[in-house]
């Protein structure tokens, strides 16, 4: 009996040994379909988030001085970059466009505000620049930088010429401001060597003219400029009227230039100043990818109301003439932004 039963047994456990196996086997392979699915399911939301990421972790941008709209303005899109994309974005503030420049070219940051004069100069390889530079793009022209020349009014400067002889701020060295200064002067023929210079950045300059130390200053910048803003406060101005017979004259060969007006009322002025201004550019890395720069200008754009809250200047930036007056060449990025918006 006992040898008639162990072979069914034995049988029996083997069959049942292989249902376990082949269940085992199923089992596995619907968990690797699950597995697969998820996988492609994590594929897919990656993909989906893609989209709100960009291929850097940094989006340093060079402003200007601490006081300025330059660093008002690009500290407001640095939020909006680390808010929209996670990365790591900041500003830098700097002596402005010359050096914001040559820390572009050095790859030290990855974005910076400049003034256009500033940009062609850098293109052509001129004045501050030995050679063309070749490794800058551009995202956009933004916003008019206003020349403001102001001088107390116990000065008697009236005009440009009024200058010569009188101890005068031309922004730091190096800087847009420093630049426009140094053409305008020349254009009205005057040298650096007919005045005494200072080189004051806005917020020092305000100070020197309220302690009497300097009798005018140039600040180009958007409108209004706040340390102009706290000087009208403590002192009488004089906001000094550029003739602009003669600026049309230096705008023949320097066409970056354009006829501007301070409106009334923007530093307790009764009339309208005319005086002059140069398109600020925003520039990137030529290496900047095409997909993170083609964000960048989107983000720009999506978000102008809180740039615009950020600073007055701002609401002149617009998409409708954000490619009028390039300097630098435009990175594809942004001309793939720009054809999207004009193919809608």
């Amino acid at each position: 009996m006992k040898s008639i039963y162990k072979t069914p047994l034995l049988a029996a456990m083997i069959a049942a040994s292989m249902m376990l196996v082949a269940c085992s086997d199923k089992a596995a392979t619907d968990s690797a379909a699950t597995d697969s699915t998820a996988a492609d399911g994590a594929v897919t939301d990656t993909a989906a988030t893609a989209n709100d990421k960009l291929e850097t972790k940094f989006v340093t941008i060079a402003t200007g001085g601490a006081s300025g709209p330059y660093n008002i303005i690009g500290t407001s899109l640095a939020e909006i970059y680390a808010k929209t994309f996670g990365v790591n974005s900041k500003t830098q503030t700097t002596g402005a466009s010359v050096e914001n420049v040559n820390l572009l070219t050095q790859g030290k940051v990855d974005m910076v505000l400049a003034l256009s004069d500033v940009v062609t100069d850098a293109v052509e390889g001129k004045n501050n620049f030995d050679a063309p530079i070749t490794n800058i793009q551009q995202i956009a022209v933004l916003y008019p930088n206003v020349i403001q020349l102001v001088a107390t009014q116990d000065s008697g400067i009236k005009n440009i010429e009024d200058l010569k002889g009188k101890r005068i701020a031309v922004g730091d060295q190096g800087s847009g401001t420093e630049v426009n200064a140094r053409t305008l002067l020349e254009g009205f023929g005057l040298t650096y060597d007919d005045v005494e210079v200072d080189y004051l950045g806005f917020a020092d300059a305000a100070d020197a003219m309220k302690a009497g130390k300097i009798e005018a200053a140039f600040f180009s910048s958007g409108l209004p400029n706040s340390s102009l803003l706290e000087l009208e406060q403590g002192i009488k101005l004089q906001l000094v009227t550029i003739n602009q017979d003669k600026l049309k004259k230096i705008i023949e060969t320097k066409p970056y230039f354009k006829t501007f007006e301070i409106p009334a009322g923007t530093y307790g002025n009764d009339a309208a100043i005319p005086t002059t201004a140069v398109m600020n550019a925003l520039l990137v890395r030529s290496d900047m990818s095409e997909d993170d720069v083609y964000k960048l200008t989107k983000a720009l754009f999506d978000n102008l109301e809180g740039l615009k809250n950020a600073h007055q200047a701002a609401a002149d930036i617009s998409l409708e003439t954000a490619q009028q007056g390039m300097v630098a060449p435009i990175h594809p990025g942004a001309k793939k932004y720009y054809d999207e918006q004009a193919a809608k």
